[in-house]
């Protein structure tokens, strides 16, 4: 199966698999900055993973929205682009594909760093990491990357690494509905994809903003699951994209990507 039909089995187990995950994985309070890094700068990866992950991927900088960045993704040039899926070991690789979301929000940091200049940054559902290496770039303070899958918070070293970056704290456990973090900024892209899981992240990030006063950036490219969900109408419209041409090939048709500022009523659904 050519790698463009497993992608579209990716995203149909985003809306399914992974959802239910994310929704078991239920995380405890939240910890401080260093107790709840499972990866930091220093420690070493475990070879035959790095091994793996450095045959069969590409390192690419082309083909999205961010070429300042360089990326270890899934290519039609690397072998899993034509493997079955279910050969890969290591559960589905959705931290392989740079997600328009992501890109739109990467790329609004890198044109605008005093969105994070000297501030706190939780990058939530990373993926591949791009996010939090732009707010690194771009002068963050503090930088957390999350995501729920042990192989995403390598490959993020391993990006980290080409970038010329000190990796970043990760945490891969599931930290919504847990007690609300004191960041000065939230980022998530790509996650609307399943309707209990939007629910819970529109419930967690109200409960940031309203504790915290937290600020707030989702990026995506304006799925049916997002655009019909209830968020929508709490949110105000920051920027647009127009897609690279290879993304839209591989995106099924969406053309750009939107950065969204979520703006919530004061009092919780």
């Amino acid at each position: 199966m050519a790698f463009r039909g497993w992608k579209w089995l990716l995203l149909l187990g985003r809306q399914n698999t992974l959802a239910k995950v994310w929704r078991s994985r239920r995380g405890g309070p939240s910890l401080c900055w260093q107790r709840c890094c499972h990866w930091s700068s220093g420690k070493p990866l475990a070879p035959e993973v790095r091994a793996f992950l450095e045959e069969n991927t590409e390192v690419t900088n082309s083909g999205h929205l961010t070429p300042e960045i360089r990326l270890r993704l899934l290519t039609p040039r690397c072998r899993f682009w034509r493997e079955k899926p279910d050969l890969w070991p290591y559960g589905d690789p959705f931290w392989a594909i740079y997600w328009p979301g992501g890109q739109a929000l990467s790329r609004y940091i890198l044109d605008n760093p005093r969105v994070v200049k000297g501030r706190s940054v939780l990058d939530l559902g990373s993926g591949c990491g791009a996010t939090a290496i732009a707010a690194v770039m771009s002068g963050a303070s503090q930088v957390l990357a999350n995501d729920i899958d042990p192989i995403a918070g390598m490959a993020m070293i391993l990006n980290c690494e080409l970038n010329h970056l000190n990796p970043f704290p990760i945490t891969i456990k599931n930290i919504i509905n847990s007690e609300a973090g004191n960041w000065d900024l939230i980022v998530l892209g790509d996650m609307f994809y399943d309707e209990q899981l939007a629910d819970g992240l529109h419930h967690w990030l109200q409960k940031c903003i309203r504790i915290h006063q937290t600020e707030v950036l989702i990026g995506d490219p304006g799925r049916h699951q997002f655009l019909s969900h209830s968020i929508h109408s709490q949110l105000h419209k920051v920027i647009e994209y127009s897609l690279p041409e290879s993304t839209r090939q591989e995106n099924y048709g969406l053309t750009s990507s939107i950065v969204w500022s979520y703006q919530p009523s004061d009092s919780l659904d």
